[in-house]
């Protein structure tokens, strides 16, 4: 079907998001073009200002809103009194990290590694933030670290290495305990799965 250069471009973008096919990119366009034209208006400003108004945490790495007088951009979770500083749950991703605080069981904090050891991706130790863990670890006085990376095999060695690279530290180290699938991401868990993993994890 021959199309205008403006539904391709616009179907090739939505084509590059996780999950979304040709198909579905070109029925989110249709329904866009044929729906009310401020949700598209307002969508444009929402994504246009995306990086701007959000950034990554500089405490632990979750996504943060950018407050013009404050600087450094820290997230709400880092911001809330009501957390317990001294225990700091260790996630893979930001995924991990908004799949556990839909369980409510997490009443510390976090920090997001941003990837697993995978060397057949060539992702080894140095790739890790583990300097700035351990700076965490010690500039809070963290006692409880809970090693959160998924049960899969980059998820395993990643636990291993934390618990090798945080052993000087002196914290308590505990993994979650199972309950999610081996193989299977933290994103899909439902909130009660999770939330037992959580509250059964165990020693590292």
């Amino acid at each position: 079907m021959q199309q205008s250069t403006k539904i391709r471009r616009l179907v090739s973008l939505f084509s590059r998001l996780p999950g979304v096919g040709e198909k579905t990119a070109q029925r989110y366009v249709l329904h866009l073009l044929t729906s009310d034209p401020e949700v598209a208006r307002d969508l444009g400003r929402e994504l246009g200002g995306l990086h701007d108004e959000l950034r990554p945490c500089a405490r632990c790495g979750n996504i943060a809103e950018v407050v013009p007088t404050e600087e450094p951009t820290v997230c709400d979770i880092c911001k809330d009194p009501r957390r317990d500083t001294r225990l700091l749950c260790v996630v893979g991703r930001i995924h991990d990290l908004l799949a556990i605080e839909r369980t409510g069981a997490m009443r510390g904090r976090y920090f997001v590694l941003g990837r697993l050891l995978s060397p057949l991706e060539g992702i080894g130790p140095e790739e890790l933030p583990v300097p700035r863990l351990v700076a965490r670890i010690a500039d809070e006085g963290v006692t409880e670290v809970i090693v959160a990376t998924p049960p899969s095999v980059d998820g395993e060695a990643t636990a291993l290495l934390l618990k090798r690279e945080l052993a000087a530290t002196g914290v308590t180290m505990t993994r979650i305990a199972s309950g999610v699938p081996h193989g299977g991401d933290l994103e899909y868990a439902d909130p009660i799965t999770m939330g037992r993993a959580l509250s059964g994890r165990q020693s590292l």
